[in-house]
């Protein structure tokens, strides 16, 4: 059995997602979030980045002793930018560290004993090197030495960080030297190309609200001005857009992907629509000579940030080979189905269930109260037995909390259902189960959820 030591202060290498082993450190949780149910994992917060999570131990790795492995292993501008706030925050804790040093010392000069105490000075508090600044702030209260954890593993269990993964060889990607374009930055778009750049790729970004493209460039990407241009200037173009309707006007409008398209541009399209939208931008992409490759995937907004998406494509199959380190910078795995059309087919499935699944539990946590049982103790119980999901627990969590800040947009999840049940009844097969969670939807839509999570299903059960 392997022994690691960790303690609340402690700088580490951790793995999260897709991401590269990242500089962070160890700190107290929020009081109102709780600890993956059954996982070994400390709260750490990255340095040069707004990002904070729950890291298996088998993900971390002490700092210091695993500093020049890393520095060579991983590259990038922000990458540098992260080790360097960490060096700048070991700057001012080894002063003020020396600050209390000579304190200590006036004080036993005039015949008083210094009080040991440990030689680190922890600061919980201190954003501004988590982002890479400066700050002024006291620090904070010290955490004692009694905080120290001791975490014994179990010995099938490793406590590399670059554990092996379907998609990934030992946690690192070689990015392609292919150029790289991205339309349409929302709740998944985001989180994708964030991931693309930390994995070192040349990305040129492009979405209706300009100013969402701001961020990304100050992370590196280029910015264009059309679709057509990022197309034209880019070798593989991805796209993720709100529905069919917004999927074609990206292809077929003013100055959309369609007239950068030149023999050899790939497009790949990951918006989740239906078979017939795909089958129409496959024929017009390829009509003037592109190569065109669907992949929408499955996750949401926060899976989408630590690049744990699921992709599920089909199409050209050249397009998905040379997708490959993209698709290990977004995702976790990902699916290769054969001809355009299968990959919407599966996708518009697999949402169908989900949000058929998560209208039940809505319906179950609002049964339970209306018959005078606790909707935590209900939550408690179905987390032990066979439905324990971590999707059923941060879902039924955030609606006792009354939080419902999108994750994936119930708007979306109706949509999903809608072209689910058509494609349905396109070949003669009954989807009753989601035809009722479907009127659900549409009623939490009537009462202004639309863009709120799709687990705002519950409040149509309470109205």
């Amino acid at each position: 059995m392997a022994t690691v030591h960790l303690r609340i202060g402690d700088l580490v290498w951790g793995k999260l997602g897709r991401y590269p082993p990242w500089p962070g450190k160890i700190v107290s949780p929020p009081k109102d979030l709780k600890k993956p149910r059954g996982k070994k994992c400390f709260f750490v917060k990255f340095f040069g980045t707004e990002d904070h999570a729950w890291i298996k131990v088998e993900q971390l790795k002490p700092y210091h002793p695993h500093k020049e492995e890393m520095i060579k292993i991983n590259k990038g501008k922000r990458f540098q930018q992260a080790v360097d706030a960490v060096e700048e925050y070991l700057k001012k804790a080894k002063g003020k560290e020396s600050a209390h040093v000579s304190d200590d010392k006036a004080k036993t000069d005039k015949g008083r004993k210094a009080p040991a105490k440990p030689m680190k000075i922890i600061e919980e508090d201190d954003e501004d090197a988590f982002k890479g600044g400066s700050s002024d702030k006291p620090a904070s209260s010290m955490e004692p030495i009694s905080k120290r954890l001791k975490i014994i593993e179990e010995d099938t269990g490793s406590t590399s960080i670059q554990a092996a993964d379907s998609t990934a060889v030992n946690g690192s990607i070689t990015p392609t030297d292919k150029r790289i374009g991205f339309l349409g930055l929302g709740l998944m778009g985001s989180g994708i190309v964030s991931n693309l750049l930390k994995m070192g790729h040349v990305v040129t970004v492009w979405n209706r609200t300009a100013e969402k493209c701001d961020l990304f460039i100050q992370e590196g990407a280029r910015l264009g001005r059309t679709p057509a241009e990022v197309v034209s200037l880019c070798d593989i173009t991805f796209s993720c857009v709100s529905d069919p309707r917004a999927a074609r006007d990206l292809v077929l409008g003013p100055s959309g992907v369609l007239q950068g398209i030149r023999p050899g541009k790939c497009y790949v399209e990951m918006s989740t629509v239906d078979p017939e939208t795909i089958t129409e931008l496959s024929q017009v992409i390829t009509s003037r000579g592109g190569r065109f490759l669907e992949a929408p995937v499955s996750g949401s907004q926060q899976l989408s940030n630590e690049g744990m998406l699921v992709i599920v494509a089909a199409g050209d199959r050249s397009v998905y080979e040379d997708c490959s380190s993209c698709f290990q910078a977004m995702g976790k795995s990902s699916f290769f189905l054969g001809e355009a059309g299968n990959a919407a087919r599966m996708m518009l499935v697999l949402n169908m269930v989900q949000g058929s699944f998560m209208a039940t539990i809505a319906e179950g946590l609002t049964l339970a109260q209306a018959t005078g049982q606790s909707q935590q103790t209900f939550l408690d119980i179905l987390c032990q037995g066979q439905m324990a999901s971590t999707f059923v627990d941060q879902k039924c969590q955030n609606i006792l909390q009354g939080n419902f800040k999108p994750d994936y947009y119930l708007k979306h999840i109706q949509k999903d259902l809608r072209l689910a049940i058509s494609m349905g009844d396109s070949v003669n097969h009954p989807t009753p189960m989601a035809a009722a969670a479907n009127e659900v939807y549409k009623r939490a839509k009537a009462l202004d959820q639309s863009d709120n999570d799709m687990s705002a299903v519950y409040r149509a059960y309470i109205h």
